[in-house]
């Protein structure tokens, strides 16, 4: 078991479409790189933690939400909680990417709780198999864990 401070990466294996759109996707797209490949999954370093791509295209991801902060967050979604910095250049990459006509955001990257303890960017988006995508980042690391108080 590693210390409780000391993170670990994950690993989280995933349904997609077809391969060719999820190169296009997070590869192009999203400009991470891969790692083994074979013609039915694609290993993705997403921000040094391992996502798997299986190709299993009857698993469309079921897009239902609860209502957070006053915008509707689907229940069903994964991301990482990047640094200050590199979530904004994502967020940028994505708002002046051409690989896909447009980034369809199902919540617009914005700040909540700003100038608040807690304060975050966060973003959420599909990708092209439709797994809903979340991209945050804390003001303050050491926050991500504090309790949330209304």
């Amino acid at each position: 078991m590693t210390d409780k401070n000391t993170l670990s990466p994950f690993h989280l294996a995933i349904p997609v479409n077809d391969l060719a759109s999820t190169e296009k996707f997070y590869g192009t797209m999203m400009g991470l790189s891969t790692g083994r490949k074979t013609a039915d999954w694609i290993d993705w370093n997403f921000f040094g933690h391992q996502l798997s791509t299986h190709v299993k295209a009857d698993e469309t991801a079921l897009i239902s939400g609860n209502n957070i902060d006053g915008k509707t967050v689907p229940v069903r979604h994964f991301g990482v909680i990047l640094e200050w910095d590199i979530w904004h250049e994502l967020r940028d990459r994505l708002l002046n990417q051409t690989v896909f006509d447009k980034i369809d955001f199902i919540i617009e990257p914005y700040i909540r709780f700003q100038g608040e303890i807690g304060e975050q960017a966060t973003m959420f988006f599909l990708d092209s198999s439709h797994n809903a995508l979340e991209f945050k980042s804390f003001k303050d690391m050491s926050e991500i864990f504090r309790p949330y108080t209304d």
